[in-house]
């Protein structure tokens, strides 16, 4: 007997949710900030900034960096990243789960705190161009926890925020769903710890891919 649909759109995070890039990202941040001789934060603090827009990503972790240096800062990580990217792959499972969900007729959109030429390479080498129905990055609308992309990824498709669900691996994105009035899901293989995302309330919290597919094919 097929389950009556909850979710006609599903929105994923991208880094650490669906691509297994938090490590690099985390590098690429150390050595940007290594490069303009600021403080280089460490593996917990670089991490933390992951799904923010980068301009809000670099403020916190070189809060001391005179205003000017900061278009620096972003060249230099942007260096190191576009260097790097063709290390970066998708999460074990991640095609098949999409592929799923497509021909259960959900809607997929994505809602990143890359830019929106990161995001364009990353879709062009991972398999995933066309998988997608909308997408939307920091550099095009509001960084998280501004509910803004998320609202205006409903809006092009005319959903309720009771029928949308977003899925993250950082208190950025679960915070942009309450923020948007969207349950959540969780994925704790990501940037940020688990036990932090209680205070958002997630529906679940999934430990890997084939328990986020599960989950989605049996509750979404």
């Amino acid at each position: 007997m097929t389950r009556p649909r909850r979710f006609d759109l599903i929105v994923f995070d991208w880094d650490g949710t669906l691509f297994d890039s938090t490590a690099l990202i985390v590098r690429c941040i150390q050595d940007a900030c290594h490069d303009v001789g600021a403080p280089v934060p460490n593996d917990t603090d670089a991490a933390y900034v992951i799904g923010l827009g980068l301009a809000d990503a670099l403020r916190h972790v070189a809060p001391g960096l005179p205003e000017s240096r900061y278009p620096e800062l972003g060249l230099r990580y942007r260096h190191h990243y576009f260097a790097r990217q063709h290390e970066l792959s998708l999460f074990p499972g991640t095609l098949e789960m999409l592929q799923a969900l497509k021909a259960r007729h959900h809607w997929l959109g994505v809602a990143t705190g890359k830019g929106r030429r990161g995001l364009d390479d990353a879709l062009a080498h991972s398999q995933l161009k066309g998988l997608f129905d909308a997408t939307r990055t920091a550099d095009e609308t509001a960084s998280k926890p501004n509910p803004l992309m998320l609202l205006e990824l409903m809006r092009e498709f005319g959903t309720e925020p009771g029928r949308t669900l977003m899925i993250g691996d950082t208190t950025h994105d679960l915070q942009l769903a309450r923020n948007a009035g969207t349950p959540s899901l969780g994925v704790s293989f990501g940037a940020h710890e688990s036990e932090a995302f209680d205070e958002f309330g997630p529906l679940q919290v999934l430990h890997s891919t084939r328990e986020l597919q599960d989950w989605l094919l049996q509750h979404a």
